[in-house]
């Protein structure tokens, strides 16, 4: 799977593998700690519709770099791309299509988190399925500190995954949030060592691609459209995804390998 760049002779930030059915974007911007420009932001919304349309699928991992997920949004470029109100909500567009995009994505998303995941980077990780965070993660969203207006869409975003009165924290103090107060509200799935990691990880994504892909893609519309309560053709789609599945290759399969006490091999269809 590749992505071209979105601009000539400019290197992609966004590095994209596949092993197996298990996608790969890494945020690659190591000399500002994986700040995400918004390039990045382009080439995150591609990967996520690329993906999404793959068939060969099952998982998809969002991760940075070098042991740090992202330092926040790339304010060198805030001269030219964040100047004024213009070109401010130009920025905010651009990060909430790709945050859209990975929202929307069909397979099962999981942030892996270390380090920092300030600001922009803190948006990228609420809009994935799971996040799954070593024991030095801390959530910051330093709005307040630059002056900038924090876009209500992303607002919305960080209420969905933290709850009111902690976006209430993050928002109105700037401060650092540790990632135990973040697992212990729901916004971490698991706390790994940071030696476990890796070891831990693939026993998630092996449970996540063993699972039925059809089921796992009507329960993801489903939640968006029960949790978003915006959107009534989400949720005509979620039925639409529900009904698939019942009539699919797949659940024949898991009712003759629960009846066989077998584990099930889903083809997706």
């Amino acid at each position: 799977m590749t992505i071209e760049p979105f601009e000539p002779n400019i290197t992609p930030q966004l590095d994209v593998d596949q092993e197996g059915h298990v996608a790969i974007a890494t945020l690659n911007n190591p000399a500002r700690r994986n700040a995400i420009s918004v390039g990045m932001w382009r080439e995150i919304q591609s990967f996520a519709v690329e993906v999404s349309a793959d068939p060969d699928i099952r998982a998809v991992l969002i991760r940075g770099a070098g042991g740090v997920f992202s330092a926040g949004a790339d304010i060198s470029g805030f001269e030219t791309a964040r100047s004024s109100s213009e070109t401010a909500r130009f920025y905010d567009d651009q990060l909430e299509l790709a945050c859209a995009a990975v929202e929307a994505i069909r397979q099962p998303t999981v942030a892996v988190l270390e380090g920092p995941v300030v600001g922009a980077g803190a948006a990228l990780a609420a809009s994935c399925d799971l996040r799954v965070a070593s024991d030095d993660v801390f959530f910051m969203v330093p709005a307040a500190r630059l002056g900038l207006g924090y876009d209500p869409r992303g607002v919305a975003r960080l209420i969905k995954t933290f709850g009111v009165a902690t976006t209430r924290w993050l928002l109105l103090t700037a401060g650092r949030l540790p990632v135990q107060r973040g697992f212990a509200m729901g916004a971490i799935h698991e706390i790994y060592d940071e030696e476990e990691m890796e070891e831990n990880l693939v026993r998630l994504v092996e449970r996540l691609v063993e699972n039925a892909p059809l089921t796992l893609a009507a329960a993801k519309v489903a939640i968006r459209a029960l949790a978003d309560g915006a959107e009534p053709t989400l949720l005509e789609e979620a039925w639409r995804l529900v009904e698939a599945a019942d009539a699919s290759e797949d659940y024949e399969e898991g009712r003759e390998a629960f009846a066989e006490k077998r584990a099930p091999e889903f083809q997706g269809r």
